[in-house]
């Protein structure tokens, strides 16, 4: 198939590598514009520009696609089919119905639950046991095309950095097979009245408020790890919680119940495992407590 590929972060690079690898012609792949990233603000690619970069693939930047002559450029293209993944520009009408099979795109739930921006965080912070990927047909909606093929895996005890890079794998040979079956597939309509939402997290919900419970607090540093991070401050200094444990303990929320930094909640306690002070590596909370005690009694922020 002649495909256009349109992705960004890391989760679409494994689909537009699956892609590529079956044989398929990526006749063009879109992605965001290079932005300032590091200590030194130096404008980076995106992940999947470097990939494509790698496979000698047509690479283009657009700021938007609302411009005619932008969207005259992408049918000129003549593809079969456009591959959505994680690309972050809204696809006005034209484009997607330039492509002789429309645009299916891989979403990291199980529609039509979690439409939006931050699927895997919203699983995870609800406490959700089981979410997946849905190959969909794209449609003017956010999120609310047919679908087309599905897939589960269990959440457990997984962070959004693990559970990103799981389902970007089974979503690219979802893709992957989902074009081989295409013309036998019949898209699904999703129910409206069953669909949830994931907003773009915003990084205040980071902040930990040890008055809740600690298996939500829990969840929110699975959802938050690697990035940005579930934090607390103590005075001027934040630490970014990556892992933690519950444990079967009760005190004053936000108090410190003994040396291991036991954190008591508004049910149950919080013991981080993996921890990062600002300006420092991430570490085992042990070690970090070496260089830096944090005494029983301390009540943090």
């Amino acid at each position: 198939m002649r495909i256009i590929f349109m992705g960004t972060p890391d989760f679409a690079v494994p689909t537009l590598a699956a892609l590529h690898d079956a044989g398929h012609t990526i006749v063009a792949v879109y992605t965001q514009p290079p932005r300032p990233a590091g200590r030194g603000k130096q404008l980076q690619p995106s992940p999947v520009q470097k990939e494509a970069e790698i496979r000698q693939l047509e690479v283009r930047c657009p700021v938007s696609l609302k411009d005619p002559d932008a969207q005259a450029t992408f049918a000129a293209l003549d593809a079969d089919i456009a591959v959505v993944a994680a690309y972050g520009l809204i696809l006005p009408v034209p484009v997607l119905e330039a492509p002789r099979h429309g645009c299916l795109n891989v979403h990291a739930s199980i529609l039509p639950h979690w439409r939006g921006a931050a699927p895997i965080q919203r699983a995870i912070l609800a406490g959700d046991p089981v979410t997946g990927v849905t190959i969909m047909q794209m449609e003017k909606g956010l999120d609310t095309g047919p679908m087309l093929t599905t897939a589960r895996v269990q959440i457990e005890h997984k962070t959004a950095g693990e559970l990103t890079a799981e389902l970007a794998e089974l979503g690219a040979q979802l893709m992957v097979g989902t074009l081989i079956d295409l013309a036998a597939l019949h898209p699904v309509p999703q129910d409206d009245l069953e669909a949830t939402h994931a907003p773009k997290i915003d990084k205040r919900e980071a902040r930990i408020d040890f008055h809740r419970d600690a298996e939500f607090i829990e969840r929110q540093v699975r959802a938050f790890a690697p990035a940005p991070g579930a934090f607390f401050e103590i005075g001027q200094d934040r630490f970014r919680v990556l892992a933690a444990d519950v444990i079967g303990r009760e005190g004053a929320p936000g108090t410190v119940l003994d040396d291991q930094l036991t954190i008591a909640c508004g049910h149950g306690a919080l013991r981080p495992t993996l921890i990062q002070r600002a300006g420092k590596p991430a570490m085992e909370t042990a070690a970090l407590l070496r260089g830096r005690p944090i005494p029983a009694g301390t009540v943090l922020g």
